[in-house]
């Protein structure tokens, strides 16, 4: 058996319940070395198997999987934030199931939320943003062309960039041509609920200027639009005029 287990957007204490006990009880863990917080390894056994999967192929996975079911041992697969979200893990379903490999998915806390929390924000905001566009720039792996930033920043809605923090040249380019202007708000948060975090507040045009003088590279997200500076109106579901179906109007 094979549990693919999302570790949560960083803090070693957002992993969930499901996810802590599966790694406390799994006998093999292959780990994305490069993207958890080590910290999250002291969950598991200290007698289990530990792989980094940072340092591993797909079919060095597979091996290490297939050689743990042979001798009818459970494997973790430990995964970032939410596995579901970018998490590459389409192709490891796939050979598993080519292969005839019992899996589960427990999700984790994605990054996406982990950013709205470390900017205190909430994406979306009555009046101004009811869509949330999670995407990513077209880089060493590209997107369709129906999804291009540019396209997609015509809808004015909010959005969440991953996997951007290196192309953000482009990512404005793209951003102002799809109808943004310069100084649309802008959010670079570094390693969100990490020891380390980092909230760098800027505007579309300054984006690139921003992670330059910061030094950030990677490991970030990159938050867009107006919710993030926008005033707004309260939601109808405390209104006292408003009905719903726990409480009837009061005025």
């Amino acid at each position: 058996m094979v549990h693919i287990v999302g570790a949560g957007c960083g803090a070693e204490d957002l992993i969930t319940l499901r996810g802590k006990r599966l790694l406390e009880e799994a006998d093999v863990v292959i780990y994305a070395g490069s993207l958890i917080n080590p910290a999250l390894l002291k969950y598991a056994k200290p007698e289990s198997e530990k792989y980094d999967s940072a340092k591993m192929t797909l079919p060095e996975v597979l091996s290490v999987i297939e050689s743990a079911e042979a001798r009818g041992k459970t494997t973790l697969r430990l995964h970032s934030g939410d596995p579901s979200l970018y998490g590459a893990i389409g192709e490891q379903i796939r050979e598993l199931r080519l292969r005839n490999i019992d899996f589960d998915i427990t999700p984790g806390v994605s990054a996406l939320s982990g950013a709205a929390a470390a900017l205190k924000t909430e994406y979306t905001l009555p009046g101004v943003s009811q869509t949330v566009i999670v995407t990513r720039a077209s880089g060493r792996t590209p997107v369709p062309e129906s999804e291009s930033l540019a396209a997609l920043a015509s809808h004015g809605a909010a959005m969440v960039l991953f996997l951007s923090t290196g192309l953000l040249q482009r990512v404005t380019s793209d951003l102002l041509a799809g109808g943004m202007t310069p100084d649309t708000p802008a959010a670079i948060v570094y390693r969100a609920t990490w020891p380390d975090e980092k909230i760098l507040r800027c505007t579309v045009g300054t984006l690139e200027k921003t992670a330059s003088e910061n030094g950030i590279t990677s490991a970030a997200l990159i938050i867009v639009g107006s919710f993030l500076t926008s005033d707004f109106s309260p939601s109808r579901l405390y209104d006292p005029s408003f009905s719903t179906g726990f409480r009837e109007a009061k005025i």
